[in-house]
């Protein structure tokens, strides 16, 4: 079975860039990005590494935590912040786990039971399926996944998007509609009465008897 939205995140002791963690006492009482790399060295993810650094700072802005992964040991990672910085210009601040002996990767199904137990000999092209995104909530419940071909870089500004939503939608019985961005105008559930969203939302627009529309709560 692979992991759900609303699944718990499996929980893992890993070494990293920053020493040991234990995952779930590290995400803490906030927000967390957990993205995955099939190998360390590999073009793409050098220039996806030096962009999620350079935005470390509007996920903090959002009590959310960075953390990277790639199917390589700690050590290697080590050597490969400095290409990164080269390439990017930006330098690595959050961690890299090293998963090196699979666990990690085998843990969030991104690689299968059989797949061995060390990182050593295997290729980018062995490791393709390392390529997702998982977004954890305060409750260490996966919110979201994402999964990448390794020719496609991520867009990390829609998981900053999808985030604000999440955030958003957590807190007020509302839902955002395709391509929404923070400010504009968002769904009332199902689930708000239309004399309840009087109250909660003030004015609304009944675009179809499903579809009601409203300003961006604020508080």
């Amino acid at each position: 079975m692979s992991l759900r939205i609303n699944d718990i995140a499996p929980d893992f002791t890993a070494e990293t860039t920053q020493g040991t963690i234990k995952f779930h006492d590290w995400i803490g009482d906030g927000w967390a990005v957990l993205f995955s790399h099939p190998k360390n060295f590999t073009p793409v993810c050098t220039t996806e590494l030096g962009t999620m650094a350079g935005l470390e700072g509007d996920f903090k802005k959002r009590n959310v935590k960075i953390i990277g992964i790639s199917v390589d040991p700690v050590s290697s990672h080590d050597k490969w912040q400095a290409d990164i910085k080269t390439a990017t210009g930006h330098t690595v601040h959050y961690p890299l786990i090293g998963d090196k002996d699979l666990h990690v990767a085998k843990l969030y199904e991104m690689l299968p039971a059989g797949a061995g137990e060390s990182s050593e000999g295997r290729t980018p092209a062995d490791n393709a399926t390392v390529r997702s995104v998982y977004v954890i909530g305060p409750d260490k419940k996966i919110k979201l996944v994402l999964t990448y071909p390794m020719t496609t870089g991520r867009n990390f500004d829609e998981i900053l998007r999808v985030i604000d939503s999440i955030q958003l939608t957590a807190k007020h019985q509302v839902a955002t509609p395709a391509n929404w961005k923070q400010g504009e105008d968002v769904i009332i559930t199902a689930a708000v009465s239309n004399e309840d969203a009087v109250k909660r939302f003030g004015a609304y627009e009944t675009v179809l008897p499903y579809l009601r529309k409203t300003k961006q709560p604020t508080a």
